[in-house]
């Protein structure tokens, strides 16, 4: 499992000290991003390919609270990859406190030209660093399309 360590910044607090709801979703996309960019399938690779990959859904359950000055470490998983479709899980853990704070997860799809896009047809060799990465995590579903 991929691991991406993040601060909590005082611009991301209320009043209270407490991140904000919104930035959590920010926070999956980064770690997100870096993790792509870990397994050589980075956006800017596939965007260069021609192919986006946009968000179709998120789901966040929060858990306990991050706090302005704390450190999360934010667990990235692929939990189904077909081609087609992309969903990535993600865990918020304090590292100050061992408490989970968030679970979420978000699911893509890839398009090219406005359309759906099959990675295994259009960009190959992405296709093939994230079935290796689904097959060795154990997690991830290598389903044919």
């Amino acid at each position: 499992m991929f691991s991406y360590q993040r601060k909590a910044r005082y611009h991301e607090t209320d009043q209270m000290g407490v991140v904000h709801h919104s930035n959590y979703v920010k926070w999956m996309e980064e770690s997100r991003t870096e993790f792509l960019e870990s397994i050589g399938a980075g956006y800017a690779k596939i965007e260069a390919g021609g192919i986006v990959s946009p968000v179709v859904s998120l789901s966040v359950e929060y858990k306990n609270p991050v706090r302005f000055d704390e450190t999360v470490d934010i667990s990235v998983y692929v939990k189904k990859y077909t081609g087609v479709e992309l969903i990535f899980s993600y865990e918020f853990v304090s590292r100050d406190t061992g408490a989970l704070c968030t679970r979420a997860e978000s699911r893509h799809c890839f398009l090219s030209d406005g359309r759906v896009a099959s990675l295994r047809k259009k960009l190959p060799e992405y296709d093939r660093a994230m079935r290796e990465y689904a097959a060795a995590q154990g997690k991830g579903k290598n389903n044919e399309e």
